[in-house]
């Protein structure tokens, strides 16, 4: 089934507020960077990409702002582990004492934090720890919103992949718009407990789109969580997103 991650058009969510920490299945590395252009350097934690700069006083490699769009082009997914925290230049990376070092260390070995991942000296706003990028994704945001536009964006990067295609086999003008934060707000009850969004089962109509979403409970197996999906196109839904074609806006309906 991993192989398959990029076709499921599914996304499951399950937040951890107190922590600032998301698991997520279905949104991959090239859609996070996409939902945020200005991205800065990455601090590369567990990986196997081999064209980044070495930094000597941390003993780890990172890639910078300029060559970040060379290692969304490369597939991460095939590195097994691909961990990262971002931050602002080397100089920074040369100030972290010892602690700091061995901190990030662990979190990279093993994707949890001895404390939450973010440091002053890196002005960090994310810790991205995935195995097999997209199928098991644990991302710490120092703003939560920020997941919210990571969402919003991979929502919509997703139906746009799937759009429609003219008489000639050419696809349609991408039209859907990202889903701005406030849409996603009424459904934080729900990614607290576990939840799921059936891109793939989105009805579309000639005036809307509509995307069905369920609570589905919390999952660390990411087989048995899509294995639970499996059971529950029977079941009411507990909320949905639907996007408004002649309004050209998103609107948001929750159980």
């Amino acid at each position: 089934m991993k192989n398959h991650i990029a076709n499921l058009g599914v996304i499951y969510a399950h937040m951890n507020h107190v922590d600032h920490y998301v698991l997520t299945y279905g949104i991959e590395f090239h859609e996070f960077c996409q939902a945020f252009p200005d991205l800065s350097n990455l601090l590369l934690l567990r990986h196997r990409y081999e064209d980044g700069n070495f930094n000597l006083h941390t003993l780890l490699e990172y890639v910078d702002a300029d060559s970040i769009k060379q290692l969304i082009e490369d597939n991460v997914a095939a590195y097994g582990d691909f961990c990262w925290i971002d931050f602002d230049d080397e100089e920074a990376l040369n100030r972290l004492d010892g602690q700091e070092i061995a901190e990030l260390l662990y979190l990279g070995h093993i994707k949890n934090h001895l404390r939450i991942p973010f440091y002053r000296k890196l002005n960090n706003r994310f810790a991205y720890l995935s195995h097999e990028d997209g199928w098991l994704n644990k991302t710490y945001y120092r703003t939560m919103d920020d997941f919210y536009i990571t969402l919003g964006s991979s929502i919509s990067m997703k139906l746009n992949d799937k759009g429609e295609k003219t008489f000639f086999g050419r696809r349609k003008r991408k039209e859907i718009p990202e889903i701005p934060v406030e849409i996603l707000y009424p459904f934080i009850e729900e990614m607290k407990e576990g939840m799921i969004i059936s891109i793939e089962k989105a009805v579309h109509t000639r005036t809307s789109v509509e995307i069905p979403i369920w609570v589905i409970g919390d999952f660390y197996d990411m087989e048995e969580m899509y294995e639970e999906y499996k059971e529950i196109h029977d079941r009411p839904l507990d909320g949905k997103i639907v996007f408004d074609r002649k309004e050209k806006e998103w609107k948001a309906y929750v159980k």
